[in-house]
């Protein structure tokens, strides 16, 4: 089921976005805002409470930034620009716990955001790229190339949007949209820091995870900078072969890399990996594929996300029903201390489960 979305005073689509003149404020951390804001004769604290406005209340209108000035909310509603994004479409799912959000920015290129309901559980999956350059042959973004990053405040308007559809407090962040987010590394950390902030959203560390197709630097560099939001992997194969069929970025940094750094990075923080493994039909199903998978991270404390395939007009197919229960039999019986958790990804009907998000601009 499709809708548009209406706006109201407050709403992410009632301001500029910032394709016109003016300074682009969204996406600022709290220490670029009072800089700013000391630099036009305004005081620290003013930096503060432009940062609470924007991230904790979630507000995009000057005018009902009460506790500021008249002058300056004047100086604000002419000169600065609050929003980075519009949104044009929410498609919501049959069963109506998942939403997708179809986005424009200011030089009208289209992002998408999913939102997803769960019991008291708000997860929303967010983009950090317009198409993506890692290109697996499974994932229907690569079909769009790549376009360029995101911005800080174009992915934090991504949430704020999730935000106003719903009465439920978001309580999980994932970085699995559209994009590599450690090939827009700087801008996704700073948008998590804001996100994790206490005088900005407020989510806990564990509570925003990071999720890459292996680029080694990217996760060296979140490793060497102890960063403590979780760590997601895709490995998607039991071999190199494999892997670098399905997912190019193999040829440059092998799996046995990753794990050569994953393992340092256990043993120094003693925090819980995650890896994913989307199981997909012919290709890395096969009961011997469970007990290499198994094999290949039994001596990590991690957990494992199984993600049955979610077909999109590709060549990829999810596997039968019972070769799925094979495989998880497999795993179960060996796993160890290992958690497996089954990924039956939502909004399949939408395409807005893993690996379906593609967005053509026009």
């Amino acid at each position: 089921m499709e809708t548009t979305r209406k706006t109201s005073s407050t709403n992410l689509l009632d301001g500029r976005r910032s394709s016109g003149p003016g300074q682009i404020l969204k996406g600022m951390t709290l220490e670029e805002l009072q800089a700013w804001c000391i630099d036009r004769g305004q005081t620290r604290f003013r930096g503060l409470q432009l940062f609470e406005w924007m991230y904790r209340h979630q507000v995009t209108n000057p005018d009902t930034m009460t506790n500021i000035s008249g002058e300056f909310r004047g100086y604000l509603r002419e000169h600065c620009i609050f929003n980075t994004l519009e949104l044009l479409k929410v498609t919501q799912s049959d069963t109506g716990t998942t939403q997708k959000l179809l986005l424009t920015t200011a030089d009208d290129l289209h992002l998408e955001t999913v939102s997803m309901l769960e019991k008291n559980r708000h997860t929303v999956c967010l983009s950090s790229q317009i198409g993506c350059n890692v290109d697996c042959d499974f994932c229907a973004t690569g079909s769009m190339g790549f376009l360029r990053n995101l911005s800080v405040g174009e992915i934090i308007d991504q949430l704020i949007a999730a935000y106003q559809l719903t009465d439920v407090p978001v309580t999980n962040i994932v970085f699995m949209g559209m994009g590599e987010p450690f090939l827009n590394y700087d801008r996704v950390m700073t948008a998590a820091d804001i996100f994790h902030h206490r005088q900005g959203f407020d989510l806990g560390a564990t509570r925003i995870t990071i999720s890459t197709s292996g680029i080694l630097p990217g996760i060296q560099r979140f490793i060497r900078e102890k960063r403590r939001y979780k760590l997601a992997v895709s490995l998607n194969a039991t071999t190199e072969a494999v892997r670098s069929k399905i997912m190019p970025v193999s040829h440059t940094w092998s799996i046995e890399k990753i794990f050569s750094e994953l393992r340092e990075y256990q043993s120094d923080s003693q925090r819980k990996i995650m890896f994913e493994y989307i199981l997909m039909q012919d290709i890395n199903d096969s009961p011997e594929d469970a007990v290499r998978l198994i094999n290949m991270i039994k001596d990590f404390d991690c957990k494992l996300n199984i993600i049955p395939y979610n077909e999109t007009d590709g060549r990829y197919r999810r596997p039968d029903e019972e070769v799925i229960e094979k495989f998880l039999e497999i795993l179960y019986r060996r796993r160890g201390n290992i958690q497996i958790l089954v990924r039956w990804s939502k909004g399949q009907d939408i395409a807005a489960a893993c690996g379906q998000l593609a967005v053509r601009s026009s």
